[in-house]
């Protein structure tokens, strides 16, 4: 009759089964060869391909992550080449969508986006194209909505204090100080401050 200390047991301090006492533990040579190394582009193709589930990004992008996985360079130029002729990379498309995403949602302006397409290695021309979506008016449209947003949360405030936050607020969002100053005195000209101490307060462009 077999007992159940006969049977492999899964729970033993090493955490890996235990064999019957009875045999030799099989040697490595029984176990089978070592696993061989991955080939480097099928390496490349599977980072590139998790990289992209999900969340598109640029060619520069992808051959930093491929450099510091430390796939050779002419792999990395091959497998990204590949990439892009099959259109899983876009770098215009990318660049399009960000502009549009990241106005509409962050009110950001073309100095900003073209600063974060940059950081993210996207050529300078298709940087010009993308941002060229967004024109001067639906620039300072956009300037408008966000002071008009902040205006209440700067109420209570003395005027000097008002203006340095609403344009500082702009600025960071990359408008241009002359657009910015120019949103920030007609916000507040039409809540009722004197015009004429805004023209004194803030300088013209």
């Amino acid at each position: 009759m077999t007992r159940r200390s006969d049977w492999p047991d899964a729970d033993g301090p090493s955490g890996q089964q235990r064999v019957d006492s009875g045999g030799p533990a099989p040697s490595r040579a029984e176990a089978g060869p070592p696993r061989q190394p991955q080939d480097p582009a099928e390496r490349a193709r599977s980072i590139c391909l998790r990289l992209l589930t999900g969340t598109p990004r640029t060619r520069q992008q992808l051959a930093d992550a491929l450099s510091k996985r430390e796939i050779p360079p002419d792999v990395a130029e091959e497998v990204l080449a590949r990439f892009q002729d099959v259109g899983l990379i876009d770098d215009v498309a990318f660049a399009g969508a960000w502009v549009e995403s990241r106005h509409h949602s962050r009110g950001l302006a073309r100095r900003a986006l073209a600063r974060e397409l940059r950081t993210k290695g996207v050529e300078p021309s298709i940087i010009d194209n993308a941002v060229g979506q967004l024109d001067a008016e639906q620039e300072a449209e956009t300037a408008r909505a966000l002071v008009e947003r902040k205006l209440r949360t700067t109420r209570g405030l003395d005027r000097d204090k008002r203006i340095r936050r609403l344009a500082g607020m702009l600025a960071r969002k990359g408008y241009a100080e002359g657009l910015a100053l120019r949103v920030v005195r007609q916000a507040l000209a039409e809540e009722g401050e004197d015009p004429e101490l805004l023209e004194h307060h803030l300088p013209d462009d």
